[in-house]
């Protein structure tokens, strides 16, 4: 799902994840009097259908089909099954060079015009049969299609009501977004919130006018020669410096691609009267990952230590070498999959990784003692979404890509799954005791597969009985089919954790605390109220709609 994008996890993410740079290449041989068509149509592609289909169109293996090359495209009727592809979706058993697929793609929220433009892109793209489409070609395979109108696909994508509060709390909805966001961040006062645009745009919502404005844009602060960005971290500090994780994919290095990483950092906000510009504060990368699943650098918080904190998802869905000549075939590298501590008043800052082996942890947070917790996307490979704790000094390995939940050493994910080394030992996740998001087949380490834990947010005792004490967490649901028929997630969940008996990991018990929800994909404490993010609109996936920009939810105590 950069189609928009996902936070990792199942698909990719991804949310996350990030954004890929178009393979500009591919139009080399478009003919002149569509090319301009083309070029608006490759923009498309990139901001509604590059994480699954990928930059290069091939798709994912036995999840997401191939554009390049495809003999769906080049059969007589294949413009107009491409056409209601995009303006209804697709749904169920589906061959394509070869291969079956079964899963799901939404409808892409695009009018005529701009659906011809998108299309006309992908059939002179990759070896596609070329020609272009037009308004007139969409309208009128549209209204054979489930929506009609593009009207109809609009009002089929309007925000849902807002969510019935828990007990105690009230809601409302704070403001309506002009992007797709991804996280929010702000000094706790309650006066503004921050909310970064997952292509680098940051806008500023006054919490008491419900005004949403921008306070800069990507190209003030990022080099797009490095690669379209894809940011998906940001927090404020206690001296107001704002600082933001930003992802590029960089074709223009030599032998691989890489994924180049920023952490930008700006002067004290409020500070001063010059405009806000983020600068480049530390730079590092690595190999580009295998397929959609380059999960990228994502949370960036401060811990009670006074170090910076910084997640970095995986590169692999499991381990896998992939087949892409340009994409590095080694698995996980030593900055993937893992979480990384820097000095934040260092001027050479250097990386130290305090844990391995967690898959794609968009969030950590931590309790009122101190105690450190990540929750991480699984596999297509239908594992739990864990919620690990992480204990900084003991530098553990969490089992990422060697194992997953409990299972033992037998049991592999895939049959290209690699021995773990001799003597590793593994950190197990939070086991989940339910009643809500656990497993329903087998104990619960930590929610259901494919369900993408997101946004999380400690409550303490300024909170009302029984959400005091207790973490939050935004789960932006399911991407893909799941094993059982049901979307996952789309909801916060709260979680009460407590020593296992063993005394040797942490117990949760957990129960729904806000549904159903947009792919809610952050959480943000600020002046006694939680602020949730959502993403796009859809409470489900299985209903096949769009995507659109989401909205900002606000929850408080009565009075």
């Amino acid at each position: 799902m950069q189609f928009p994008r996902r936070p990792g996890g199942t698909w990719m993410p991804l949310l996350m994840a990030m954004i890929l740079g178009p393979c500009a290449a591919s139009l080399a041989a478009v003919p002149a009097e569509i090319a301009a068509q083309a070029k608006r149509g490759q923009s498309l592609f990139v901001a509604n259908c590059i994480l699954c289909h990928q930059v290069t169109g091939r798709g994912t293996p036995g999840v997401y089909p191939p554009l390049a090359a495809s003999d769906f495209l080049a059969k007589p009727d294949g413009r107009k099954e491409a056409i209601l592809a995009v303006v209804q979706g697709l749904r169920g058993k589906l061959a394509v060079n070869g291969a079956t697929y079964d899963n799901q793609m939404p409808a892409v929220v695009l009018d005529d015009a701009r659906t011809a433009d998108l299309l006309t892109y992908v059939f002179n793209a990759w070896e596609n049969p070329g020609g272009h489409f037009d308004a007139d070609e969409v309208g009128a395979v549209r209204r054979t299609s489930a929506f009609k109108t593009y009207a109809a696909l609009v009002e089929a994508n309007a925000y849902p009501s807002v969510p019935i509060p828990p007990e105690g709390l009230e809601i409302r909805e704070t403001a309506r977004l002009p992007d797709f966001a991804v996280r929010l961040a702000g000094d706790g006062k309650g006066e503004s919130v921050l909310v970064l645009g997952q292509s680098g745009a940051v806008w500023r919502l006054d919490c008491a006018t419900r005004k949403v404005e921008p306070l800069f844009n990507a190209d003030a602060y990022i080099d797009r020669s490095h690669g379209d960005p894809g940011t998906l971290g940001m927090f404020l500090d206690a001296s107001r410096r704002l600082w933001i994780t930003c992802n590029q994919r960089n074709d223009s290095t030599r032998p691989l691609v890489t994924n180049e990483v920023t952490i930008f950092r700006t002067e004290p906000i409020g500070r001063s009267k010059e405009p806000i510009v983020p600068k480049p504060w530390f730079r590092t990368g690595y190999p580009y990952g295998i397929g959609p699943y380059n999960h990228g650098v994502s949370q960036i918080s401060m811990g009670p230590d006074g170090k910076l904190y910084v997640a970095s998802g995986s590169r692999t869905d499991g381990g896998e070498a992939g087949t892409d000549p340009r994409l590095g075939k080694m698995g996980e590298t030593d900055l993937t999959a893992c979480l990384w501590r820097l000095d934040p008043d260092a001027k050479e800052p250097s990386i130290e990784i305090v844990a391995r082996g967690i898959r794609n942890a968009w969030s950590f947070a931590w309790d009122g003692s101190g105690n450190l917790f990540t929750v991480a996307n699984g596999p297509d490979a239908h594992a739990c979404e864990e919620m690990d704790w992480i204990r900084p000094e003991l530098k553990e390995h969490h089992g990422f890509p060697y194992q997953f939940e409990d299972w033992p050493a037998s049991r592999k994910a895939y049959p290209y799954t690699p021995a773990a080394p001799d003597g590793l030992a593994f950190a197990l996740p939070v086991r989940n005791l339910g009643p809500a998001a656990k497993p329903s087949d087998r104990d619960g380490r930590t929610f259901e597969p494919h369900s993408s834990p997101a946004g999380m947010v400690w409550l303490d005792g300024r909170w009302p009985a029984p959400w005091r004490g207790t973490f939050l967490v935004g789960r932006f649901g399911n991407l893909i089919r799941t094993g059982d028929g049901r979307d996952v997630g789309f909801d916060v969940v709260s979680m009460a954790l407590r020593k296992n008996a063993e005394g040797t990991g942490w117990d949760a018990g957990t129960k729904t605390f806000l549904a159903p929800l947009g792919r809610p994909i952050d959480l943000h404490l600020s002046g006694g109220r939680l602020y949730v993010l959502e993403y796009t609109r859809p409470t489900d996936f299985l209903g096949g709609r769009g995507w659109l920009p989401g909205r900002i939810l606000e929850l408080s105590p009565k009075p």
